[in-house]
């Protein structure tokens, strides 16, 4: 007899529909499992016949071919236990129901039976909504995360014989729910807070013209000004995430194996700051079984980046693509998968060595050679990407005495709301979200400028040495302080502060 159960494979972020073929005949007893299967998949046959045999069901001695359908598509993991073992089950006539095309099995098989979880559950139960099917049998640590679609049946389960009695009718499992609102109660409260800084002024308002536009952002000064305090709380005056944004990000923290326990969904925006020794592999994503790197899990939050000239020039450069285009299609002899990388990028730098270049507090101990030597690793076309570069000076003693509060993350967050809802508005229907994924036709279009205003970009660009790529950064960033004052047009005074973004373009290093 032959079965037909459904199953799900991974490709990328998104699932695809496998399924599991299983044909029992008589001749010499044998157990093979084909359909491009890798190590976990083969090594399936003994954990699925203990687990048959552990439940108290004879295992059927006669010779059984699972196939996993389509046969040119990888399968990996551990995933297809329970649709291996349900097929053979059906096969058996052990299980009777003649619905089963309306059920999808996850799930990997303990030796006694128990089902143990399984990464990519939300990508999975999203490719079941998609196809049609209804039911998914998903293991009980794993209910959590599926249960945030709305549009299937999650029925958890802790046994292979629990599934095997719902299906037979005789103890039917209820329909595991999750209440959504409830998960985006707490999605803005952070332990930390923009209040928390003192002084800065000048860099606070570039960060916040940077969460208005979804801008990346270079800081540059010497240790202890307060850089990465700074980049900490950029995540807090970002705007609350949508149930969109959350699934995407969920699902990428979930296929990653990082989606912590009995967690639903991801409501707050991530922050990931990797160590400068990190592989360009580890930073976007690939090795032998292709996984998201750092800046896709950063996807929709901030990539911090720490000591910028200390990562290896590899591991820079890799970045070019995936800033430029927001997403990256790593390739490999059998598959080619597309992760999004629509991340805010905050890179921290000393001005040198020492850290003491640009001050005037403190003697700078290094040569010329020594500066350039430093910074050699950034090249021109990957600082043409960041948008916004920004000094960043010790604070004075005065600012950190003063008593009166500084403006919290709340109020903050509140004016880029009001920012990015006009962008929102203004690219309705183009694909398009924020001021920094303009193209170069969009530019024109929104980005207007009278002829003094056009003067002024004229004299920066031929007194600086721009790129093409830079001016166009310049009109974003001016189109976003735009829309931060509510202003049609872009005035000549936002071109001005645009054009102070430039930092690194008016050092002389």
């Amino acid at each position: 007899m032959v079965s037909k159960i459904n199953s799900c494979a991974l490709m990328g972020i998104d699932g695809r529909i496998v399924s599991v073929e299983t044909d029992i005949s008589n001749g010499i007893p044998a157990f093979d499992i084909v359909g491009l299967g890798d190590t976990a998949v083969r090594e399936s046959r003994e954990r699925v016949r203990a687990a048959i045999k552990n439940s108290g069901i004879e295992f059927p001695i006669r010779r059984i071919t699972i196939n996993l359908a389509p046969a040119n598509l990888r399968k990996e993991g551990s995933v297809y236990d329970v649709s291996i073992a349900i097929g053979i089950l059906t096969a058996s006539e052990i299980i009777v129901n003649n619905q089963l095309d309306s059920y999808m099995f996850l799930g990997e098989l303990s030796l006694d039976g128990g089902i143990k979880a399984v990464t990519g559950i939300l990508s999975m139960a999203s490719c079941a909504a998609a196809n049609g099917i209804k039911n998914i049998f998903v293991p009980e640590s794993n209910a959590d995360e599926a249960a945030v679609i709305k549009d299937v049946n999650i029925l958890p389960v802790k046994t292979l014989m629990s599934i095997i009695l719902h299906l037979n009718g005789e103890e039917l499992i209820t329909p595991y729910t999750v209440d959504i609102d409830s998960l985006f109660i707490n999605s803005i409260n952070y332990s930390i807070d923009f209040s928390d800084v003192k002084g800065q002024a000048s860099v606070k308002r570039a960060m916040e013209v940077a969460a208005c536009g979804a801008h990346n952002m270079l800081m540059i000064g010497s240790p202890g000004s307060g850089k990465t305090m700074l980049a900490k709380r950029l995540p807090t005056i970002l705007p609350k995430m949508t149930f969109e944004e959350a699934i995407e990000i969920t699902k990428i923290y979930s296929v990653s194996g990082l989606l912590p326990q009995k967690t639903s969904l991801i409501t707050t925006r991530p922050f990931r700051s990797p160590h400068h020794t990190i592989s360009d592999v580890s930073l976007v994503g690939g090795g032998k079984h292709i996984k998201p790197g750092e800046v896709t899990l950063a996807h929709y939050g901030v990539l911090f980046l720490d000591e910028f000239p200390e990562f290896s020039k590899e591991a820079i450069e890799v970045l070019r693509q995936p800033l430029e285009d927001g997403e990256i299609c790593i390739s490999r002899v059998n598959s080619s998968i597309t992760f999004p990388t629509k991340t805010t990028l905050i890179c921290a730098a000393n001005p040198c060595k020492c850290g003491y270049y640009l001050e005037s507090s403190k003697k700078c101990n290094c040569t010329p050679k020594m500066v350039q030597q430093y910074f050699g690793k950034l090249s021109q076309p990957l600082l043409d990407r960041i948008d916004i570069h920004a000094e960043v000076h010790p604070v004075k003693y005065d600012d950190l005495s003063k008593k009166e509060p500084e403006e919290s993350s709340a109020v903050i967050r509140e004016r880029v709301n009001k920012a990015r809802n006009i962008q929102l508005d203004r690219y309705k229907g183009m694909g398009i979200y924020s001021n920094s994924e303009l193209s170069p036709s969009l530019i024109k279009k929104y980005c207007e400028l009278d002829r003094y205003t056009s003067n002024l970009l004229k004299k920066a660009y031929d007194k600086l040495g721009l790129s093409a790529r830079a001016h166009n950064r310049i009109l974003k960033v001016a189109r976003t302080i735009a829309d931060m004052d509510e202003s049609e047009t872009i005035k000549s005074e936002h071109i001005a502060e645009a054009i102070q973004y430039r930092s690194f373009d008016r050092i002389k290093i």
